[in-house]
């Protein structure tokens, strides 16, 4: 009976933040040891559920390995990766498989590690034979390293920016995997350097237009197996960060460095288009003032301060401009903030309070804010935010009135991805004529269809999309748009 061997490892490392990313960070959201499947599902432990139904229809044996998943933040403390790594070896080792199947980032970064995945695979591939198939799903947000090729037999990265097609990729691989077992496919990969660093939101055009057209090259080519864009992470000082096109042939080695390259010269043509347009602090908040109350509201991301991306999540800014400004009819969220969110627990619903909030992880959060005369409005425990096909845990959730504001406070860190961060406590988005989010892009599969109009904002903080100006020391500096031609 053909064995299947599953595990995970979910985290994107920002080498600027503040945050060390620990086996606490992980336990707050999931760390399991081969029991990851019978848990409520992430992202990430949704890949092994889905491989787990496919292997049971199939009739393999599945041997389920460790998963760990965390909140991006700073990189993996050394002791946490070097006791998960070997779990998940040791696992693999005794389950002897014919196939295995890894659901990873691609980005993660340990002290003692740069290339988290790809250490992992090349350990794998030492235990399992050149034989095995040992494919991974990563997301595009990865850094792709000549490591993780050479070890892997496919890396299959999600093609959407917000990620709504994990699943599907995970399908892709699981199918891919069985195919080539029965010999109906050779994988071979090859990737090209695009040296690009940004954010490349693919609801837009033009990588609206990109992405359908890899799609419409796997279908319409035999020949061609996958085709990623992998955008990369620009927050990992890493010497792989930055975009590469990964291409997979159908036995063909010349093919698929062929198509590489076609399609990541074609995606750096596009360069100047990709990437948003991230307006300055001053410009966002007039826009804000011009606003008019009773329309859809206004969508502002706050691109430096996303904990999706690494930041704190507690970064002061944006609602310190606002409160001088004296604007009102803003809504503000999520900020990361467990001792405001204690405290209004402890008051109760309806108290009115004089409290600091934010400001707690140094220059990149900005100054602690003093609230006074915040009221309580609602608070709840157990909300949770729609992130593709899973639910992801918000924590215990507060509601702060003041100065006309709405301020949404929260104890468990993680970036805006769902309007149930307002409604979820009595508020309706529509109410407000302008809705700050903690996040980048992935806010808007879902906040998209209510707002009038998205306006990305270079904020300052860990995740600052100052994309030429990132303090890199590992990173080679050839890379747009840090240079306008650095081919």
């Amino acid at each position: 009976m053909t064995t299947l061997f599953i595990a995970g490892l979910d985290t994107e490392t920002n080498s600027f933040s503040p945050i060390p990313t620990d086996e606490a960070a992980f336990r707050e959201t999931l760390l399991a040891f081969g029991d990851a499947t019978s848990r409520p599902l992430n992202t990430c432990s949704a890949q092994l559920a889905l491989w787990r139904r496919r292997a049971a229809n199939a009739g393999m044996t599945v041997h389920e390995g460790p998963c760990a998943v965390a909140e991006p933040g700073g990189p993996i403390t050394r002791d946490f990766y070097a006791m998960f790594r070997d779990h998940l070896l040791h696992d693999l080792a005794a389950a002897a498989p014919d196939v295995v199947l890894l659901a990873l980032h691609g980005a993660a970064i340990a002290e003692s590690c740069d290339d988290v995945e790809g250490d992992i695979l090349r350990r794998a591939r030492a235990i399992v034979g050149p034989q095995v198939f040992l494919g991974a799903t990563i997301d595009p947000h990865a850094h792709l390293s000549a490591q993780m090729l050479a070890a892997a037999s496919a890396l299959i990265a999600y093609k959407e920016y917000p990620h709504v097609d994990v699943q599907d990729r995970a399908d892709e691989l699981m199918d891919l995997a069985l195919a080539t077992m029965a010999g109906r496919v050779q994988p071979v990969m090859a990737m090209w350097d695009c040296r690009m660093i940004g954010s490349f939101p693919t609801q837009r055009q033009p990588m609206r237009g990109f992405v359908d057209g890899l799609r419409a090259a796997e279908r319409d080519d035999a020949r061609i197996v996958s085709l990623s864009l992998i955008h990369g992470f620009a927050h990992g000082d890493v010497a792989e960060a930055g975009a590469r096109m990964l291409a997979i042939s159908d036995g063909e080695p010349a093919l698929a460095r062929s198509l590489a390259e076609i399609y990541g010269r074609q995606f750096v043509a596009m360069r100047g288009e990709v990437t948003p347009v991230f307006a300055k602090c001053d410009d966002a908040l007039n826009r804000i003032a011009q606003a008019a109350p009773g329309d859809r509201p206004l969508l502002i991301a706050d691109a430096g301060d996303n904990p999706g991306g690494g930041a704190p999540g507690d970064a002061t800014f944006l609602l310190q401009a606002c409160l001088e400004r004296g604007l009102t009819g803003i809504a503000f969220g999520l900020f990361y903030d467990p001792a405001v969110v204690a405290i209004c627990r402890s008051a109760g619903i309806g108290a009115v309070l004089d409290i600091r909030l934010g400001g707690h992880f140094g220059a990149m959060s900005g100054q602690a804010i003093e609230l006074r005369g915040a009221q309580v409005q609602a608070m709840a425990s157990g909300l949770a935010q729609r992130f593709g096909d899973v639910m992801l845990a918000m924590g215990d959730v507060v509601r702060l009135e003041v100065s006309g504001l709405t301020i949404i406070v929260n104890d468990h860190r993680t970036q805006v991805f769902d309007p149930i961060f307002l409604v979820g406590l009595g508020a309706d988005p529509m109410q407000y004529r302008a809705i700050v989010v903690k996040s980048l892009n992935h806010f808007t599969e879902l906040f998209g269809p209510l707002a009038r109009e998205i306006v990305y904002v270079a904020s300052p903080g860990a995740t600052s999309p100052r994309y030429a100006e990132l303090p890199y020391r590992k990173r080679a500096l050839n890379y747009w748009p840090r240079q306008a031609d650095p081919s």
